[in-house]
């Protein structure tokens, strides 16, 4: 059972921290945060057979009691070690892993020096066999067996670079709920997951726990308005409700298998959270558990999470083996960290554990490494294909940040040594550095710029201005030349699918998806874009203005683009407002003009 971590295909330089952990303390609002490094473990505790899983999970119990810190995972197919009615496929791995540690070390300060990670992921799942799935659900549903199956699929990647600074990207991005950095060796498991799983401290009498189940999701809006009216919503939205309830329902029944009578309650329902992508709505179940409870006993009553199987959850778990080509994983199993709790010598422990959901795990193989990341969503009845497609796209959205190095862009007019609309620029790179947490200081920002300029005081410069992850930033000057009015644009063939992404509603360098429409032919000076709704948004380097029924116009932010610093000026300065204009209004427009910062006001001309 005991065995030594495989060192022997790394592919992090090996430091003094091995693995972290940054979790919120969920019973104690307003306390700091469980956030620790831990260094080489002085043991490790595998299951790598369905009946050592409850034995591993003993032992670490036992080395919480005696001291010790453990941190590790159990994965989803572990399940049947608990209830062999609970079906899944074979795993491939270890089906539970602990590091066991007899210290917790300071959070080490600042990222890791020189260090970068990029994974390119491969295509995921087909949109055929995405919707073959969900009806196949519905119509168990239908048919009674199941009321809601959680259904799941992996995007697969490769990985280069350092797992550590991968990790420091994810966390960026989640920053967040339950973190954790778990190194087994050749498997790495980069978890960033907002959900909790259970919070359980025991002593003599017995012990407390909390679930807090997520289930529920919705977008984060473009604008204020459009961000509270989507939290709102997802609290009221009657699909999004019910899945809650259904969750919670299967949490209370599970814990009441090692609940003290009449303890079980669920004291919040319906609470929303607000994630950098997404807004998730969860709700509390509390118990207090009874005397001589153990680890092992809490992982029989819970594992795996009702909010990634579904309910019934034996039923739903063999749909879902059905229907998922692969094992889970550690994503949807469990990943967290034991510890002792109480006076010295007492025995009581500490465990906290998130659903592995928003979790990356890299595995050596053969020179390379495999990155896997699993997204998926609850269906019940009222789960529409279109609706669920789009929310696995707003939840992978996380891992899409975190997986190729970007900076945060500005571009800027420099004429006569000024530099133009200095304020606005300023103003929106901060509110992109909070969005994406980068560091701002806007006195070593402005410093930069004026660096910049006091050599370029004469002529007109295209000014460059980027702030890279870790707050630094830097400059560069082109000379501007004059664009010749009216530019001609053309209108995109097809629909522009990240209008609602976040690198759209922020500048950054991150533009493969723009590139994908800029213009081809010669002579066309932008691409005009359009939503999925066949609303008019924005081109590919600027804002849009039209002339619609004798008054100049823009849309909206709510459409998905840009807030341009020259479509800002141009709003205050009352030459246009804003205002929908779909496909459908375009024989209507009898003026057109290409809108940006760097250029300002442009006559333009929609070529076929």
């Amino acid at each position: 059972m005991a065995a030594p971590g495989n060192r022997a295909a790394r592919f992090l330089p090996v430091t003094t921290v091995h693995s972290r952990i940054d979790f919120t303390q969920p019973q104690g609002p307003g306390a700091p945060r469980l956030r620790h490094a831990f260094g080489p473990p002085r043991e490790v505790l595998v299951a790598h057979a369905l009946n050592e899983v409850r034995g591993v999970l003993d032992a670490v119990h036992a080395a919480a009691q005696g001291g010790a810190w453990c941190l590790g995972y159990v994965r989803y197919e572990a399940a049947a070690a608990f209830d062999t009615a609970l079906q899944t496929h074979t795993a491939q791995g270890p089906l539970a892993w602990f590091s066991v540690h007899d210290e917790a070390l300071p959070w080490p300060d600042g990222p890791q020096p020189d260090a970068s990670a990029e994974v390119t992921w491969a295509d995921g799942l087909p949109r055929a066999d995405f919707d073959a799935s969900l009806a196949r659900i519905h119509q168990a549903i239908r048919d009674g067996e199941v009321y809601q199956v959680n259904y799941t699929a992996p995007l697969q990647g490769r990985a280069q670079g350092s797992a550590q600074a991968l990790f420091e990207a994810l966390h960026r991005t989640q920053p967040e709920g339950y973190c954790a950095h778990i190194d087994a060796g050749d498997t790495q498991v980069l978890s960033v997951s907002p959900e909790l799983f259970f919070d359980w401290t025991t002593d003599a009498a017995g012990g407390d726990i909390l679930a807090r189940p997520m289930k529920g999701t919705a977008p984060r809006g473009a604008t204020p308005d459009a961000d509270a009216a989507q939290a709102e919503y997802l609290r009221t939205a009657p699909k999004e409700r019910a899945e809650n309830v259904m969750v919670v329902d299967l949490l209370r029944n599970d814990i009441s298998r090692i609940a003290q009578p009449h303890s079980v309650r669920v004291p919040r329902l319906f609470h929303t959270q607000a994630l950098p992508t997404v807004w998730q709505m969860t709700s509390d179940v509390q118990a207090r558990t009874r005397a001589g409870t153990t680890l092992a006993d809490v992982f029989a009553a819970l594992f795996p999470c009702g909010s990634v199987t579904g309910a019934p959850k034996v039923r739903a778990m063999q749909l879902i083996r059905d229907l998922e080509p692969a094992p889970r994983g550690v994503y949807c199993g469990a990943v967290g960290v034991v510890r002792p709790h109480g006076p010295p010598g007492q025995g009581g422990v500490a465990a906290t554990f998130n659903v592995p959901i928003r979790t990356v795990v890299l595995q050596a193989r053969d020179g390379t490494v495999q990155a896997t990341c699993g997204i998926g969503s609850g269906i019940t009845s009222g789960a529409e294909a279109e609706a669920e497609w789009h929310e696995w796209r707003h939840k992978r959205a996380f891992v899409e940040r975190a997986s190729a190095p970007f900076d945060l862009l500005e571009t800027l007019a420099l004429d006569a040594g000024q530099l133009r609309h200095l304020g606005d620029h300023l103003a929106r790179m901060a509110a992109a550095a909070t969005h994406f947490g980068t560091p701002w200081d806007a006195d070593r920002v402005q410093a930069c710029l004026q660096a910049l300029a006091a050599p370029h005081a004469n002529g007109a410069w295209r000014v460059r201005l980027l702030l890279g992850s870790d707050g630094a930033p830097r400059a560069e000057a082109f000379a501007l030349q004059p664009t010749q009015a009216p530019v001609r644009l053309q209108l995109a063939g097809r629909a522009f699918d990240e209008a609602d992404s976040e690198f759209v509603r922020h500048k950054t360098t991150r533009r493969a998806h723009y590139a994908a429409f800029a213009p081809t032919a010669p002579g066309v000076f932008d691409t005009v874009l359009w939503n999925r709704a066949g609303e008019i948004t924005e081109g590919t380097f600027g804002n849009i203005a039209l002339r619609l029924d004798g008054r100049w116009v823009t849309p909206p932010l709510a459409c998905g683009l840009l807030p341009g610093v020259g479509r800002a000026v141009a709003l205050r300065e009352g030459r246009v407002a804003e205002a929908v204009v779909r496909l459908d209004d375009l024989p209507r427009v009898d003026g057109w003009a290409f809108i940006n910062s760097l250029r300002g006001w442009l006559a333009a001309q929609l070529v076929a």
